[in-house]
């Protein structure tokens, strides 16, 4: 586990170029023959990243060697330690639930992008719910269009975003708005053609100052393997509790056809929420289209009590409503 001191020393190098060559030569042998790094070294390399102070041919060799070789679990946990201190942590409103934290990064290609009506219906039970995300995406629908369909304001910074969980409201923040450094990484997909490390990191950071509840999910098995690994034996445990799943598209939201496994992952001990994957006994009431405005139609039909909530959807509201109770009372 990573803690605050050798974090600092991990840091330590801010405004001086970074000479990344002797970490490119561990990390980029190819998938067989390359080496991990520490996880000190991991933050200091991707702190360096994400203070632009890696040149342009040595950061595309990084984050393509990273793509090829894999993050091992040491190295998941330094570059999240740089990313997390890369920005301001939130402050949660006091109360009986700790925060809930909802990435959006995936949206939706083929079915309706739900992940709105997760966020709306735990605020609704009185949970204050961070959701971070992408804002547009060409090939899919995000998860703030449909907030901006259905009414529901962006967060412009994080003090409004802040006032909106404390006035029991949802709040999406934008991650330009959230991380603005981990924005330009992620940006970097449009030109390399690829995913890279951030597209993981943002799926597992906690934004918050104290304690949350992280839902997080994966797209590839290996990745199960790597976070289970992260939760159980990396993550420092005073950052509240996480929930794992495979992604619905990508999405932390619990697939309304065909629930997913759930593993909850608390203090470094694992439990199964939800045992395995299962086909929904009646086929759910689900939006005819996938666009925002039909999505959005729909979340607000359910929310007014017009349409049942998905069973699963619901059943995973009620894991986080405990579970965010149970980290309040420990905090």
């Amino acid at each position: 586990m990573q803690n605050d001191h050798s974090t600092q020393d991990a840091l330590a190098g801010a405004g001086q170029p970074f000479a990344a060559a002797a970490f490119i030569k561990e990390i980029g042998r190819g998938k067989d023959g390359a080496r991990s790094l520490s996880r000190q070294d991991a933050c200091r390399m991707y702190a360096a990243m994400l203070d632009a102070r890696v040149s342009d041919l040595e950061l595309g060799a990084i984050l393509l060697a990273m793509r090829i070789k894999g993050e091992s679990v040491a190295e998941i946990g330094g570059f999240l330690d740089a990313a997390e201190a890369s920005f301001a942590p939130l402050q949660a409103p006091a109360g009986a639930y700790a925060p809930v934290v909802l990435p959006s990064y995936n949206g939706s290609r083929k079915m309706a992008n739900l992940t709105p009506l997760l966020c709306m219906l735990l605020v609704r039970r009185g949970v204050p719910v961070l959701m971070h995300g992408v804002t547009h995406d060409p090939q899919r629908v995000t998860s703030a269009e449909i907030f901006t369909a259905l009414g529901v304001t962006h967060a412009t910074s994080a003090g409004q975003a802040e006032a909106l969980m404390a006035g029991g409201q949802p709040a999406f923040v934008p991650i330009e708005v959230l991380a603005p450094k981990m924005a330009h990484l992620l940006s970097l997909r449009r030109v390399l053609g690829v995913r890279n490390s951030t597209h993981t990191l943002v799926k597992i950071m906690q934004p918050f100052a104290g304690p949350a509840l992280r839902l997080s999910s994966y797209t590839h098995p290996e990745y199960l393997e790597m976070l289970t690994h992260y939760f159980t034996e990396a993550a420092p445990h005073g950052r509240g509790d996480a929930f794992l799943m495979r992604g619905t598209e990508g999405e932390t939201v619990a697939n309304a056809r065909r629930a997913q496994r759930i593993d909850w992952f608390s203090g470094g001990q694992r439990t199964v929420l939800v045992e395995k994957q299962t086909v929904a006994e009646e086929l759910a009431d689900l939006p005819e289209g996938r666009d925002a405005h039909t999505t959005a139609q729909w979340i607000a039909s359910v929310l007014e009590g017009r349409r049942a909530v998905p069973q699963a959807i619901e059943e995973q509201v009620d894991h986080c409503v405990q579970v965010a109770a149970a980290i309040a009372q420990r905090a």
